[in-house]
This record gives structure tokens, C-alpha cells and sequence, in this order.
């Protein structure tokens, strides 16, 4: 704590003292037909320093160093233009904006730490404006990634979520706590650890940017596979608000408010809330109740403190949780595994008088006796420090963060008394620190350099619990032995788990942008790191038939055994990337990049698998993975309106962290190992182009190839449990979650006219995703493979110059029936289970913007 205090004290201190050579630039912001654009931002390009429009579109910026320099002005709903001022000017500049659709051809974005056009960016970056996010609905990442092709999420709960970027990032399946995850996710410069925040409501989102390939040199957290970067909206000295409210089918309700102003002179605050809720899209025949219902809350609230021109101090504080009757899953179907017939699915259930509720997964129909939970609660406090030094900015971010997770888990996905419990309740705390300068160090040389640290305690609330019923001696039983038949052997039968995970970070990153020529750009970027985590993880069992008969005890071992181990680690890294960029022209930049990247020792924290009763303790802990990246991409401006960008990329990961499944119930959310070798290449188009500012076209393609290069010791896929071996050479197989094509294509009409006396547009807007087959299961199944399918969404309405915004909306419009997930059960009797996409969802929205929050 004396460290933060010491570093935000000593900003303060240079605030009051820096003092540089200043230019005050002053204008009026005006549209085609010469009204005034409140609220417009104007920036100045590749620094922090920026104004705001007041209401008679009037601005005053004050800019540290002389001319030359370049403005930057944006909008909502206007194109972004730019002004070069080559000398102080002598009177009050007039810039006019053109309108523009909802999604603009070229966007400002601080991927490198600074305000940039996204097209003069080497980086493969797809921009979601927040205007956009909202017409479509897209209000978590799960449903953003129907717009950024290249994404993947998966989530059987908010805990087991896999993000990934280009099919890498984080492991996929079940989650295991003791790795780090591949894909940064950042809201406002804060990383933020666990995946559950990715199943979160957004909150009063002004734009995503979503960075892909390495970003570790830019990115205080190691970033192997990419990046969600969150800017949510500010405080604003101009008073405004914005509210929304949806209303739709399966009793979907939705509401958002923001409202933001000046507190004093140089104080504004803004406060921003989030609600959603729908009914299940299950139907549980047992407890006649519908399950998978929504119930998310969020609120964030920031204040900003501005003490000179060249200081902004921002405090925020947020807080979201859910309360949904879920995760379920549906089970999908059956597989004939290896074992005898007496140990198949089909025999089982037969043989405990038992039928399944139906046949087809999407009659959504289940019946299972467990309740399901997800109590998932996170939130935090956050202080960010920009001061202006020179001709660059230095920044401060110290944030805590915390996690709380309470869930209810049905894994056998029957009404059998199976596994009549399974939860892993958890909580989680982090604080990090990251100091970085980006900024010119000259006419030809500019970058960033920094450093960050993140420690994180993560442990069980107060231990995790599965316990087993009745029916477990029948998916268990491995022999025809009576014994297994004995009353009450398996009843109440379990496991507590305590663990706990202590974890630090520290890193050093910078990247250098040397301009040799006019045309021509270096980019060498270095990043060490260091990790150090300590594991304790103790397993007790309890309950079942109290005997000393060692036959008897021997069959409870093979459900569940006692297990403790303790792990300590810490490793350094040096890791890099070169960046050569070329613009060819004012409408072509083209840029190669070579990367390396790592993610540190990961330490297993779901239990391990046994052999003769006792865990294989060489597998607490897995190797760090090392990642090579190439790129070549090319950015085009083909027009005014438009921009093309083609991307080709290939990473080769060694050592690659991976979650892998076993038949062994004790371990049924799986366990970490190393594959040899993986290889991802792929391919990327991106582009839009707006036709006479009233209609617009964009979209988006991805091919991607991903297999194990080298993989010779994997366990066997759900088929062949009970062969003459548990484990398999994969080499070769196809990576899981990776669909082999990708895509989106959207676009949108818009007309002026008058609507109950009100001048506006009218606009109808249609966004389709499509994507081809993929594999569901780590080691490559013949069954758990997932079709490809296409998803339509629409809109229509009207949006009034006066900041009234109402339409109607379709999500899954032509209602596909599609899998996102298919899980196999604990056990591996031979059923699968299913994550189902949601069904067709029709509504309305009504919005209201009014000052600040209108631009």
C-alpha cells in the first residue's frame, strides 16, 4: 500500500511542476447544415489530450509542445475527421462533420496505449462501438462474438468459460484454476483474471477492441493470443444520460441508465447501472420449473478529478453479479464406449428402471434431481493517474479486484441419484499495479514502456464438495463382483477439497516505433517476465458405508480416494516481437510481424488422476507454454468510405496447456497436461464501405487451422474408454473449438424522415454468423463434434435527432436448433450432454440520449 500511495503522490508532485512549451487551440464542431455537435471529442492523435464539445459545439484544447500537430474530432453518428494545425492558429477553427452509419469505416482505438486511426495501427484489431453494441443486442461477450468472427467463447457456466482468440487462449472444456489464461480482458487498463468475468453484462460500453495475436509488449498482463480491451464511458463536465429499457418474448426485461455531470469545478461523476433477466429456456419435468432463466445486476460508478490541463485522475468502483436457475445441460446422446455391455449407458438406466425425458435434445427437456446454481459475483475498486509529460502521457492503474463463486451442478444430467452433488465454491482477490509513458521521444521514435505486477490469492469457500447417491455402484461398478450391490456403500459417499493458490506477477514490457522513413516503420518490442504461484491442495473423503472390510473399501477408492500434495514454482521469461510496417501509400499500410510469448507453470487444481489408489503426483504441476507467432497483414482504404484489411497468420505453440478428461469420477472436471507441439494458421478478412451515408455494408471471414503437430500421450476419446489403453497418440488431430470457417455479414439502410413530428432516421439493419463444423472434445471424437450452422438477427426503427431511439429486434430469427457445447458425464458411462444455443428471440427497445451521452 505505501508503494501505491508512494507512486500516486509522486504523479501529483510532477503535476504540479511539469511545465512544457503549451498551444491553445480553439473551434466550433458544426455538422453539414451548420448546427452545433455537442459532446464531440477532439483529440489530439497518439496522446491522451482530448476536449469535449460543449452544447453550442464550442471547444478548447490545450496542447503540451508546438505545432505540427494532428486533431482528431469524433462523433456518434458523424464521421471522424482530421485537422492538421501546422502553426498556432490565429482565430477559432470551424470543422465540419459529415454523418455517418452506426459503424464507422475508420475508428480511433488505443491498442498501443494511445489514440490512433485503427487503419495506421500493425495490429489485426476489429472496433464494436458501443452505439452498436446496443442496437444488436450484444450485451455480453458470448453474443459480441456473432460480430468478431475470429473470437470463441464457451461457457458450460460462468466459472467453466473458455475465451479464446483464433481458437487459443484459455483451455477448453472445463476450467482448471491453476493456469493462466491466453486472452487478456481489460475494461478501462484493468485485467481482469478469472474468465467468469467474461459472462458478465457490459456496462455502459462506449467501444470494445479486440486485439489478436500476441500483445504482451503492450499489454501489462501476458497477452499469448490477444485481447478484449473494455473503454467504457467517462465522466463528462457536460451534463447527459442515456436510458434504455427492452422488453421481448420468454419474458425477457432489460434496463440500463448512466448519468453523468460536473460535481465542482473540476469534479464530474457518472453512474451506470445494468439489469437483465428472462425466463429458462429449459423445462425441468421434474420440478416442473424452467431452468437456464437470466438474472444479472451491474452498477459501476466513476469520478473524475481534474486538477490542471494536463492531469486527469479517475476513481472508479464497480459491481455485478448473477442469480440464475443454471447452467443446465441437456443430455445430447449416447455412445457405445469399449467397456463390456454391462457397463454401457443404455444398460445401466434399463437396469435401473430409468428413462430419459426425451430423446431430442431440443425438446429442452430435463428432469435432473440436483439443483442448479451459479451464484457469480464480482467487482472491484480502481485509480487511474493521466499526466501529461512532454509530448507523451504518463499512466497509473491500481486496482483490487474480487471474485465470489457458489454453484449447484447436476454432472450426471439424470434424475438418477448419481452424483447428487458437485460444488466448487471459490473466492477469489487480486490487486495489480501498472505504471507506463507512451508518448514521442522524438520527431522519428515513439512507444511504450512499463511495468506491472498482479498478485492473486484464490481459494476454496470454505472446500468444494461431490458426493455421490444411490445409483453411483451402477455407473461404477468395473466388476460383476455382488459387492458392489451392498446397501448403502456409495449413499452420501464424497469428497471435501480445500485448496488454495497464491500466485504473483511482475513483468517489464516496452515497444519502441522508430520511423525510419515517412513510409517506413521498425517495431521491436520486449517483454521479461516473472511468475511465482505456491499450491496447497488437500482431499478428504467422507460418508458412505462405515466398514473395515478392505474389499469393500477397495471399491469406495475407486470412486473417490484421499489425496494432498503441495506445489511451488516460479519461472522468468524473455519474450519479444518485431514489427516491420510499411505505408505504401495514404490508403495502404502493410505490415510483418514476428512474435514470441509465454504462459508461465500451470499447477493442477481439480485433483489428479490415480494409479493403484494413490494420485500421480508428477502431474501436479505443467510446463510453461512457448509460443512463435508470424503475421503479415495489410490495411486498405479503397475508398472514402470504405477500408479492406486482409490478415495471414501462423503460431506454433510447444509445450501447450491443455484440459484433458478421464474416466475417473474423482476427477471429473479433468486435469492440465502438456501437449508436444500445436500449430494455429489461418487467414482473415475484414472490411465495410458506406454508400451516399444511407446504406452500409460490413463483414468479416476467418480461416483457421488448428492440430496437434504432437500430442502422443493423450487420454482416448469418450468412445474408446475401457479399450486396451487409457491414453493415445493424437498427433495430427484437429484442436478443439475451432471452426474451419468463420463469418458475419451485416449491413444497414437508413432514410431521413419524420416521425410523430420528429426529424430522424429510419433505419433496418441485418446481421448474420455462420461458422463450419467443429470438435468438441480435447482428444478429437467421432461423436462429440458440433455441425456448422448460421444465425440471422435483424432490426428496424427509428432514431430522432433529438436523441429518441426506438426499434424491434430479432435474435435467431429463423430459430436454428444448434449445439454451442457438448460435454461428456462424469464417469464416461458413454452420455454426453449438451450446451444448446438460445432459441429465436423477438423484441423492442426504446432509448433516450440526451447531452454528453448523445455523441
Amino acid at each position: 500500500m505505501k508503494i501505491k500511495l508512494f507512486i500516486i503522490a509522486a504523479i501529483l508532485l510532477l503535476a504540479g511542476k511539469a511545465s512544457a512549451q503549451q498551444t491553445v487551440v480553439q473551434g466550433i464542431i458544426a455538422d453539414a447544415k451548420g448546427a452545433p455537435v455537442s459532446g464531440a471529442t477532439v483529440g489530439i492523435t497518439r496522446t491522451n489530450t482530448f476536449a469535449i464539445a460543449d452544447d453550442s459545439g464550442g471547444f478548447r484544447i490545450t496542447v503540451a509542445g508546438e505545432p505540427p500537430f494532428l486533431l482528431s474530432v469524433r462523433s456518434v453518428g458523424y464521421k471522424t475527421k482530421e485537422v492538421r494545425v501546422n502553426k498556432p492558429p490565429g482565430k477559432q477553427l470551424r470543422i465540419i462533420l459529415d454523418e455517418d452509419a452506426r459503424v464507422l469505416t475508420a475508428v480511433a482505438v488505443t491498442a498501443r496505449r494511445r489514440s490512433e486511426n485503427g487503419q495506421d495501427v500493425p495490429i489485426p484489431i476489429a472496433v464494436i462501438g458501443g452505439a452498436r453494441i446496443a442496437e444488436t443486442g450484444s450485451f455480453n461477450v458470448n453474443y459480441l462474438k456473432e460480430l468478431v468472427p475470429a473470437v470463441q467463447l464457451y461457457s458450460s457456466n460462468p466459472r467453466n468459460t473458455t475465451l479464446n482468440i483464433r481458437g487459443l487462449g484459455s483451455t477448453f472444456g472445463l476450467t482448471n484454476d491453476g493456469i493462466d489464461p491466453g486472452v487478456g480482458f481489460y475494461v478501462d487498463g484493468v485485467y481482469y483474471a478469472r474468465p467468469a468475468a467474461t459472462t458478465l453484462d457490459f456496462i455502459d460500453v462506449e467501444r470494445i477492441e479486440v486485439l489478436r495475436g500476441p500483445q504482451g509488449t503492450l499489454f501489462g498482463k501476458n497477452t499469448t493470443a490477444g485481447a478484449f480491451n473494455i473503454i467504457t464511458r467517462k465522466p463528462d463536465f457536460t451534463p447527459g444520460g442515456n436510458f434504455e429499457a427492452s422488453y421481448g418474448n420468454h419474458g425477457y426485461i432489460q434496463a440500463k441508465a448512466s448519468i453523468t455531470g460536473p460535481l465542482a469545478k473540476k469534479l464530474a461523476g457518472r453512474i451506470s447501472f445494468t439489469g437483465t433477466r428472462r425466463n429458462g429456456t429449459l423445462f425441468n419435468i421434474a420440478t416442473q420449473q424452467h431452468a437456464n432463466d437470466l438474472n444479472n445486476l451491474g452498477a459501476r460508478a466513476q469520478l473524475l478529478f481534474t486538477p490542471s490541463d494536463k492531469t486527469r485522475i479517475t476513481l472508479s468502483a464497480d459491481a455485478s453479479g448473477q442469480r440464475p436457475n443454471g447452467y443446465a445441460q441437456v443430455i445430447a446422446g449416447v455412445v457405445k464406449t469399449q467397456r463390456p455391455d454391462y457397463r454401457q449407458f443404455d444398460q445401466i438406466i434399463a437396469d435401473l428402471h430409468y428413462k430419459l425425458p426425451s430423446l431430442n435434445p431440443f425438446d429442452r427437456l430435463i428432469d435432473h434431481d440436483t439443483p442448479w446454481k451459479s451464484n457469480n459475483d464480482l467487482g472491484g475498486v480502481s485509480l487511474n493517474v493521466d499526466l501529461q509529460l512532454g509530448r507523451g502521457t504518463l499512466t497509473s492503474t491500481t486496482a483490487w479486484r474480487y471474485w465470489h463463486w457458489s454453484p449447484s451442478n447436476d454432472r450426471d444430467f439424470t434424475a438418477l441419484p448419481v452424483l447428487t452433488l458437485s460444488q466448487a465454491p471459490s473466492k477469489h482477490q487480486q490487486w495489480s499495479e501498472e505504471v507506463r509513458y507512451a508518448g514521442d521521444f522524438s520527431t522519428r521514435l515513439s512507444g511504450v514502456a512499463g511495468i506491472f505486477v498482479l498478485g492473486q490469492d484464490l481459494k476454496t469457500d470454505p472446500f468444494q464438495t461431490e458426493e455421490s447417491g444411490s445409483a453411483q455402484w451402477r455407473f461404477s461398478q468395473n466388476s460383476t463382483s455382488e459387492l458392489w450391490q451392498t446397501p448403502g456403500l456409495f449413499d452420501g459417499y464424497g469428497i471435501h477439497t480445500y485448496s488454495a493458490l497464491r500466485s504473483f506477477s511482475g513483468a517489464v514490457f516496452g515497444q519502441l516505433d522508430w520511423k525510419i522513413t515517412d513510409r517506413l516503420h521498425l517495431l521491436p518490442g520486449l517483454r521479461f517476465n516473472y511468475d511465482k504461484k505456491k499450491e496447497h491442495f488437500s482431499r478428504e473423503t467422507y460418508g458412505g458405508l462405515d466398514t473395515d472390510d478392505p474389499e469393500l473399501i477397495a471399491l469406495k477408492k475407486v470412486v473417490y480416494s484421499d489425496q494432498a500434495f503441495d506445489a511451488n514454482t516460479d519461472n522468468t521469461n524473455l519474450s519479444g516481437q518485431l514489427t516491420v510496417n510499411y505505408k505504401a501509400t495514404g490508403r495502404i499500410n502493410a505490415y510483418v510481424t514476428y512474435a514470441t510469448s509465454y504462459k508461465p507453470v500451470g499447477l493442477n487444481l481439480g485433483g489428479l488422476p490415480t494409479s493403484d489408489g494413490k494420485p500421480l503426483l508428477e502431474l501436479a504441476q505443467v510446463k510453461p507454454e512457448y509460443v512463435r507467432h508470424v503475421e503479415f497483414g495489410i490495411k486498405t482504404t479503397p475508398g472514402k468510405d470504405a477500408i479492406l484489411n486482409l490478415t495471414f497468420y501462423n503460431t506454433g505453440i510447444d509445450d501447450f496447456q491443455t484440459q484433458v478428461q478421464t474416466a475417473e469420477v474423482g476427477v471429473n472436471r479433468g486435469y492440465l497436461a502438456n501437449a508436444e507441439k500445436v500449430r494455429v494458421r489461418g487467414a482473415e478478412l475484414e472490411g465495410s464501405v458506406s454508400i451516399r451515408q444511407n446504406l452500409l455494408f460490413y463483414g468479416s471471414a476467418a480461416y483457421t487451422d488448428g492440430k496437434y503437430v504432437s500430442f502422443k500421450n493423450a487420454p482416448v476419446p469418450l468412445e474408446e474408454t475401457g479399450g486396451e489403453s487409457a491414453f493415445k497418440d493424437i498427433s495430427g488431430g484437429r484442436l478443439p473449438g475451432i471452426s474451419r470457417w468463420t463469418g458475419s455479414l451485416g449491413g444497414e439502410l437508413s432514410l431521413p424522415v419524420k416521425f410523430i413530428g420528429l426529424p430522424g432516421k429510419f433505419f433496418l439493419a441485418a446481421d448474420t454468423y455462420l461458422r463450419s463444423s467443429f470438435s468438441s472434445s480435447p482428444s478429437p471424437s467421432q461423436y462429440l463434434n458440433i455441425d456448422g450452422y448460421a444465425l440471422l438477427n435483424a432490426r428496424a426503427g427509428f432514431r430522432t435527432l433529438a436523441g429518441l431511439t426506438f426499434f424491434l429486434w430479432g435474435r435467431n430469427l429463423l430459430d436454428k436448433d444448434y449445439f454451442e457445447q457438448l460435454l461428456p458425464a462424469a464417469g464416461n458411462a458413454g452420455q454426453y450432454a449438451a450446451v444448446l444455443g438460445d432459441p429465436r428471440m423477438v423484441g423492442v427497445t426504446l432509448q433516450f440520449a440526451f447531452g454528453a451521452s448523445r455523441r
